[in-house]
């Protein structure tokens, strides 16, 4: 048996800010929370997934500056194009728009992107073979 990947731990300038980015944009939510190492740290997770998926966030780190060829990101699945599309002008209207949706050939498919209030990039997409909207081509 391999071992299975549970989380993601993110130190973030700040912690508050992300907390609600995650909460509006990904429909995140706090599952944990408590006292560590001089600060609060926090768990979120989608709903209903606490138990396979969380990031732990925590307050201390640095801003993130990703270069504008750099594509690092958190890879969201969205349930269809205007889903990508209403995410996108959300993110517009915030300022926080780093890709405009756009269709790309498989399995990347319809996708935007958009900039946490830390620096990381997270991207919404439809029409990859992961997730809501999952697309899958044909066995050979």
């Amino acid at each position: 048996m391999y071992p299975t990947l549970t989380h993601l731990a993110l130190h973030v300038p700040d912690l508050d800010a992300c907390l609600e980015f995650y909460r509006n944009f990904c429909g995140m939510e706090v599952v944990h929370e408590r006292a560590g190492k001089g600060s609060r740290i926090v768990w979120i997770a989608e709903p209903g997934k606490a138990e396979s998926f969380i990031f732990v966030i925590m307050p201390g780190g640095n801003e993130r500056q990703l270069a504008a060829d750099d594509y690092s990101h958190f890879g969201f699945a969205c349930a269809s194009r205007d889903e990508v599309d209403a995410i996108a002008e959300r993110a517009r209207a915030a300022g926080c728009l780093i890709w405009a949706p756009r269709d790309e050939p498989y399995p990347v498919g319809y996708y935007c992107g958009v900039r946490d209030p830390a620096g990381n990039y997270v991207e919404f997409s439809y029409g990859q073979p992961l997730g809501p909207g999952a697309v899958h081509l044909p066995s050979p």
